[in-house]
């Protein structure tokens, strides 16, 4: 009985665990903010591509 009383008093593994969704959360964040940012700058680029393409050529 007492085995059982520690094992459900442990509580080592959970800070463990906040730490690993923490981390996660975080990750989904950079991602989702690199995939919005990726596409403005693309938009971006391709701005600046064609004025410099149209400006060599006159």
């Amino acid at each position: 009985m007492n085995t059982v009383a520690r094992f459900v008093n442990d509580e080592s593994g959970a800070t463990a665990i906040e730490y690993g969704l923490i981390a996660a959360l975080i990750a989904v964040g950079i991602i989702a903010a690199a995939t919005t940012l990726g596409g403005s700058l693309s938009g971006l680029f391709n701005k600046i591509s064609t004025k410099l393409n149209s400006a060599s050529t006159t």
